[in-house]
Parts: structure tokens; C-alpha cells; sequence
């Protein structure tokens, strides 16, 4: 079974979340950004959602995590929660 560690930040806006995703690309730290803007209990972790399997999370979630690119910031991803930035922290 395939398995993946991640960091997402859930924001209410797709253009907040375009913001924030300039401000990483631009060389802002991830996990601070999470930290300041995430509106998930995992924001206070920097983002971090841990190990997880297909299927622990909402589809649009798994439909970036399992299949695009490991370590580049991804989103913005609309879920039934809002819009998340998500980078692919490992994947084996």
C-alpha cells in the first residue's frame, strides 16, 4: 500500500490561497505560512498532517497527494473545507 506524508494550508478563499502559495514560492517558510493563515488544527504544527493512506482524506485531497510531484506546493485545491495548498513531503 502506497503511503504519504504532506503539509497542507486551508484557507476560505482561492485567492487567498493563490497569495500565500506567491509568498512560498517567493521564499516564504511553509510551515510559517501554515502557522499564521491555516484555518486547520494542523496549522499550528506548521501544516503537518503526518502519514496517511488513500482514502484517509476527501478525493481532491488523495488526487494530489498520490499522484502529483513530491516536494513542490500544489493548489490551490477546492475540497468541501475551502482551498488548500499542499506539498508532498514524502511518498514510497
Amino acid at each position: 500500500m502506497c503511503v504519504a506524508t504532506a503539509r497542507h494550508i486551508l484557507v476560505s478563499t482561492e485567492e487567498i490561497c493563490n497569495d500565500l502559495k506567491n509568498q512560498i514560492e517567493g521564499g516564504a517558510d511553509f510551515g510559517e505560512v501554515a502557522k499564521e493563515h491555516s484555518q486547520c488544527p494542523s496549522g499550528k504544527a506548521g501544516g503537518n498532517l503526518g502519514e496517511f493512506g488513500p482514502g484517509q482524506m476527501v478525493p481532491e485531497f488523495d488526487a494530489v497527494v498520490f499522484i502529483k510531484e513530491v516536494n513542490k506546493v500544489h493548489g490551490p485545491v477546492k475540497t468541501q473545507f475551502g482551498y488548500h495548498l499542499i506539498e508532498i513531503t514524502r511518498r514510497m
